[in-house]
């Protein structure tokens, strides 16, 4: 049932439908305020009378009895305390009759949503500063899929620009072919970490740089052939890292791709008046709009960022005919995308609107901030290889018996890098730490696994939950506080969607752990006082592994059978 919608319905406030009331009504943070409350401030401008008065008029004509067993004003909240029985019975009968599918629903409608995520760099190895774009791209991919949009995953790759022009003067002083291809990646980041160095002292080889990047974009033979090879050798490269985190992507459609779709891009803006010469560059002028210029060709004849971002737009829209599209890109990208999604709409795209750049903060280790061009890099493999490493030796010291400990290691120690990149709000800057991600005290996927071993376990020894089970009159704190913590899901999915917040499902990860392990300390589940309390406990704890199970899927976290 859905509690809320119950409520709302029985409130007669004026001006306002059922579902507006809904959207207030909250669970308050301290259970001696009820299991709901309607804050009645909310209500003041509509009503014209003060809160107080509201939640005074609103309690004396709300029916109590039956679902809701009280109904207090206090203070200009509306506090609600359920039937806590029933309330029970119908979060256990969901939970447990939908299991995979519990928290899922098809509010998408089969929407195409494209999200532009991860993004790598060609011939530059995966680093821990892409960790944040890849795993909140994945994890909203999830999100909405489970939701019944369609979602489109789109790596946009970036295999365009002067830094292959670099590469190129890079490789032909410097490059040897057989030591490369034994060395992979890291030997075109040495040399074009080499270049940036020359080319301090040596400013001519910015010329030279700029002269054959021309020449990619007018598909010279030679380049165009090390470019593939870069190519080749970084997707074979990041393909391990995307194998490790579960990452999926649908296309791989990059910078590149749009060489050809810009030209008509360039001709739709001179045509529509809104291309200007500025010091020899095309611009378009965005002063009117609090912006300086968006530049769509350099005085050189070539594209940027802004260009290829306005032709690769053009073509999802025209090829998924999407709902939204979202960027999922660094905060320091927040001009270049309003500059974008504004040019857009002056060109007259009607679904400019629906373009969302989904900015987060930056991910560093403890040992500071990092440049590829400098060669002061943290490369992620390293970072979740020695992740692995840590948790293989906590599991060994907690469980030396355990079996799979290297699968049980694996599990944990990507989890733990996924989950420390999305628990808190992703606009929010992250200093990662070894310690914290992986404290099995903390607020960390290694103890929300650890919750789910423990639910199983006991499930196991009591031979699975039963199929029959009641739920007793008088349910204890513990009891009901979990089975609310399990209720919460299903909204939490939902406000994550349109959020494009994965840490509420991260948060209400820890809250449900944190409320199991309150219950199974106190409350007796294999040995509790009647056969028919036992079954009930054990239903709670199945549903209680399934919400958890659920939820860690969503983030791209496996949950290992023992721990």
């Amino acid at each position: 049932m859905d509690y809320k919608k119950y409520i709302a319905e029985r409130l007669p406030v004026e001006g306002m439908t059922a579902e507006e009331v809904a959207s207030l009504i909250a669970c308050p943070p301290d259970p001696s305020m009820g299991d709901y409350a309607l804050p009645c401030f909310k209500l003041a401008k509509v009503l014209r009378k003060s809160p107080a008065a509201i939640a005074e008029a609103l309690c004396a004509a709300f029916p109590v009895g039956g679902v809701v067993s009280k109904a207090e004003a206090v203070n200009g909240y509306l506090n609600f305390t359920v039937d806590r029985a029933a309330m029970v019975r119908d979060i256990l009968s969901e939970a447990l009759s939908k299991g995979d599918r519990y928290g899922a629903s098809d509010a998408g409608m089969g929407r195409v949503v494209c999200i532009d995520y991860s993004s790598v760099n060609i011939a530059k190895r995966f680093h821990i500063g892409h960790l944040s774009t890849t795993v909140l791209g994945a994890a909203i991919y999830r999100i909405l899929n489970f939701l019944g949009y369609k979602s489109v995953g789109i790596n946009h790759l970036g295999d365009y620009g002067t830094q292959f022009g670099k590469l190129i003067s890079a490789y032909k002083r410097w490059g040897n072919r057989e030591e490369i291809e034994k060395q992979g990646v890291s030997a075109l980041n040495d040399i074009y970490v080499r270049w940036h160095k020359e080319a301090e002292a040596h400013p001519e080889l910015e010329d030279e740089a700029r002269a054959y990047f021309k020449k990619i974009e007018e598909k010279d033979p030679e380049c165009m052939a090390l470019f593939d090879w870069f190519k080749e050798l970084t997707m074979k490269d990041v393909q391990k890292i995307y194998d490790l985190l579960d990452v999926r992507f649908d296309s791989y459609a990059g910078e590149s791709f749009y060489s050809d779709k810009m030209g008509p891009v360039v001709e739709e803006l001179r045509e529509k008046g809104l291309l200007r010469e500025s010091q020899g560059a095309q611009i378009v002028d965005l002063e009117a709009y609090g912006m300086p210029p968006c530049i769509i060709l350099k005085k050189d004849g070539t594209s940027l960022y802004a260009t290829r971002d306005m032709a690769a737009a053009i073509y999802r829209k025209n090829t998924y005919d999407f709902y939204k599209c979202l960027y999922v890109v660094a905060y320091q990208q927040n001009l270049h995308f309003r500059q974008v999604f504004k040019v857009l709409e002056l060109m007259g795209k009607p679904w400019a609107k629906d373009l969302v750049h989904v900015a987060y903060g930056m991910v560093s280790l403890e040992e500071g901030a990092m440049s590829t061009r400098k060669g002061n890099v943290v490369f992620l493999e390293d970072v979740i290889d020695k992740c692995i490493e840590k948790a293989y030796a906590i599991v060994s010291e907690k469980n030396p018996d355990l079996e799979n400990k290297e699968e049980v290691a694996k599990k944990v120690g990507v989890g733990a890098v996924i989950f420390g990149a999305l628990y808190n709000s992703k606009i929010k800057d992250i200093v990662f730490s070894y310690d914290k991600v992986l404290n099995f005290e903390g607020e960390t996927s290694v103890y929300v696994q650890y919750t789910c071993a423990r639910a199983r376990s006991v499930l196991q020894k009591a031979g699975g939950a039963a199929a029959d089970w009641e739920v007793p009159a008088a349910v204890a704190d513990e009891e009901f506080e979990l089975a609310k913590a399990v209720a919460a899901f299903p909204d939490t999915v939902l406000a994550a969607a349109e959020k494009y917040e994965p840490c509420l499902i991260a948060r209400l990860c820890v809250d449900v752990a944190q409320k199991f392990n309150k219950f199974y300390f106190d409350c007796k589940i294999l040995s509790a006082e009647t056969d028919a309390l036992k079954n009930f406990r054990l239903a709670l704890t199945r549903a209680t592994l399934q919400t958890l199970t659920n939820a860690l899927a969503l983030l791209g976290i496996g949950v290992p059978e023992k721990m």
